[in-house]
């Protein structure tokens, strides 16, 4: 999860996470070349007066920094589609979970089991333990298994949310009478923090997301668990 004062993001738990990042520092030192030629050549028609009319006028110059942009586009957009299909592809899912926004908490249906569903509210202020994160922890976490492709699909029943966890990646509309769908897989163990990202109303700001990934030998015990306790 984020922490006070961070610059970066937040550690990867997904492979597409990984793929997002390793995006973002390419784009951002495409971005610092650009800006340091800039400058210098800011730099450089400020500092001297000496003119010359090969540059004032030269057709060689005009084609390379004509061509020279739609390469650096081209630099950028190729790895751009290339991660834009791959939030977009869904193979063999292991499993399928339905996500429900409603004013203002988040209901669970593991669509592969018979009768598993519940519903995830904000735990309040005064009923936190000592370790649990304000305004992040909820009484019912989506649970899904480690190193497990899950199919995650997303609706609303009143207004527009967004399901939006970052260390996994995934950010997806939650629309009315809409159906999206997405995916999402947890390299590792743990717990992942997350919160509704489009303004829905008055508690927009009390309906986190919280995912916990689990071994799957633990995560069978825990379906069996709950479809028990139903």
């Amino acid at each position: 999860m984020a922490y006070p004062s961070q610059l970066g993001f937040q550690d990867a738990a997904s492979p597409l996470m990984e793929e997002l990042l390793h995006f973002h520092d390419h784009a951002l030192m495409v971005v610092l070349l650009i800006s340091v030629l800039v400058l210098y050549i800011i730099i450089v028609m400020v500092s001297t007066t000496l003119t010359d009319k090969l540059i004032l006028d030269s057709q060689l110059i005009e084609i390379i920094w004509t061509i020279l942009p739609a390469f650096v586009l081209a630099l950028i957009a190729l790895p751009s589609l290339r991660i834009l299909y791959l939030m977009d592809e869904i193979n063999d899912p292991h499993m399928t979970i339905k996500t429900v926004g409603h004013q203002w908490y988040w209901n669970y249906e593991y669509t592969d089991y018979e009768e598993l569903s519940f519903d995830s509210y904000m735990i309040p202020t005064q009923d936190l333990t000592p370790g649990q994160l304000r305004l992040l922890e909820v009484d019912h976490r989506m649970v899904i298994p480690t190193n497990s492709p899950v199919r995650v699909l997303i609706t609303a029943e009143d207004v527009l949310h967004s399901w939006a966890v970052p260390s996994l990646g995934v950010k997806m509309d939650a629309v009315p009478g809409r159906l999206n769908q997405t995916t999402l897989m947890a390299t590792r163990s743990g717990v992942f923090y997350g919160q509704c990202s489009e303004i829905c109303g008055a508690n927009h700001s009390f309906m986190p997301i919280v995912i916990e990934s689990i071994p799957l030998n633990h995560f069978k015990d825990w379906t069996s668990l709950m479809i028990e306790n139903e």
